[in-house]
């Protein structure tokens, strides 16, 4: 990140009632008060004038707000230009900023010099990330709690109770021969190993919470069975729309097919598969079941419309009996009876679907931990749960410093360039 001054669209696509305009740098105020004449006072909506700069002219009359650093949303100067928005006119003040020598953002650039300036802290950006890429109220709020810093203020908690902790420690080493220090010198405190043990399973709570990947991508269901079981009827049911090709002639769907949707609130990613048999598959077709075989690997739900106990092993698995209306195909005991046709035990089926889906992603409100972040949690607690086997004050007093790191990784006091590149990629331009 350099000291550039950037400017960037923030809201919509336009034309729309306004297009608001973003400018974050050290040179936002100078450029603000040549667009402006004066600057107005700040965090106080004025209505101004536009000017170009360079010619006079007009270039909208728009209301106009100045954050002065470091307390803004990026901790640098920013303003804001609340403009008409007609393209024409975006496009006019963009070349007038461009012109003052100001540089055009860069994706999820303004969120990285908030995070830069410690506005922001790593866990709550991807909260933000996964807030703009919300698509359903359950994704919604457990975004908007990761965002609004929930997670941020459980580190700081247990950042606090591993400082204390290491206070102790180091007290017991350096000062044993003081009275009211536990500890002396060669040994433990007496409490030590209560306390590492207690902040361990706080944190093992947190690690044992539905994860934030089924949430943020949806519920994955997997359609399997041999061919012609009606795979491709019942996900066009499920989905509510005609997005598979349905055909009598065996093996018609030849490769995977998801369709994500919305049901009772709750995100979901069905996917259609190639029917599996082992005999009679041309080329193309062979590849589609290898991917169907994958596909139900990887699935949290399969719905197998096969014969009864053929279906996957090592995934939850429902008996589907999904063509009950006809009288040729022989019944199925202990399954779903299902008819896309008649429509029959579609209703109980979507609720089975939401009930065991909402029993498996985070509670409405709740933080749900990623990969990453539960990565640098069980960091965490496997160090502490190191330190409660440690008999050398030395050694346990390494493990928590080994917790610390964990927990700074996690809010992003300490990480690497590359992984920055890639969040901060996610952002739109103006963002």
């Amino acid at each position: 990140m350099t000291g550039d001054t950037i400017f960037a669209l923030g809201s919509g696509q336009l034309p729309a009632a306004l297009g608001v305009m973003r400018i974050s740098g050290p040179a936002a105020s100078t450029v603000l008060g040549r667009l402006c004449g004066t600057l107005p006072m700040p965090r106080r909506a004025s209505l101004r004038r536009l000017i170009d700069p360079h010619d006079g002219a007009e270039l909208d009359r728009a209301l106009v707000l100045w954050f002065p650093a470091p307390h803004s949303a990026t901790g640098e100067d920013c303003v804001e230009l609340h403009l008409h928005g007609g393209r024409a006119v975006a496009a006019a003040v963009e070349a007038a900023l461009a012109a003052t020598g100001l540089r055009r953002a860069e994706p999820g650039e303004f969120t990285r010099r908030a995070f830069a300036h410690g506005r922001l802290d790593l866990a709550e950006v991807e909260g933000l990330a996964d807030l703009l890429a919300a698509e359903t109220e359950l994704q919604r709020r457990s975004a908007q709690e990761m965002a609004g810093g929930a997670l941020s203020r459980a580190v700081e908690h247990w950042r606090i109770e591993l400082l204390t902790l290491s206070a102790g420690l180091e007290a017991s080493l350096d000062f044993a021969d003081e009275g009211d220090v536990d500890g002396d010198g060669g040994e433990l405190p007496l409490c030590f190993t209560r306390d590492c043990r207690a902040l361990a399973d706080d944190l093992a709570q947190w690690l044992e919470r539905p994860r934030a990947e089924p949430l943020r991508e949806g519920f994955r269901v997997v359609l399997a069975g041999p061919p012609n079981a009606g795979k491709s009827t019942l996900f066009n049911a499920l989905v509510e729309s005609e997005a598979a090709i349905i055909s009598a002639q065996p093996g018609t769907t030849r490769d995977v097919l998801v369709a994500g949707v919305a049901l009772g609130g709750v995100p979901f990613n069905f996917v259609d598969t190639a029917g599996l048999r082992d005999d009679g598959a041309g080329e193309i077709e062979v590849i589609g079941i290898a991917r169907a075989r994958a596909e139900a690997e990887r699935a949290d739900l399969v719905l197998w419309l096969g014969p009864a106990g053929e279906g996957p092993r090592d995934r939850p698995v429902w008996e589907i009996a999904a063509q009950c209306d006809r009288t040729d195909v022989p019944p199925k005991s202990d399954a779903m009876r299902v008819s896309a046709h008649s429509g029959e035990g579609l209703a109980a089926l979507r609720e089975a679907l939401i009930g065991v889906a909402r029993s498996a992603l985070p509670l409405p409100g709740a933080v749900a931990l990623n990969r990453r972040q539960a990565d640098c949690l069980e960091a965490v607690c496997r160090a502490l749960v190191d330190g409660t086997r440690q008999r050398d004050p030395l050694v346990a007093a390494e493990c928590l410093r080994l917790a610390r790191r964990g927990l700074d990784a996690l809010v992003g006091r300490t990480d690497t360039e590359a992984m920055l590149d890639t969040l901060f990629g996610r952002f739109c331009i103006g963002k």
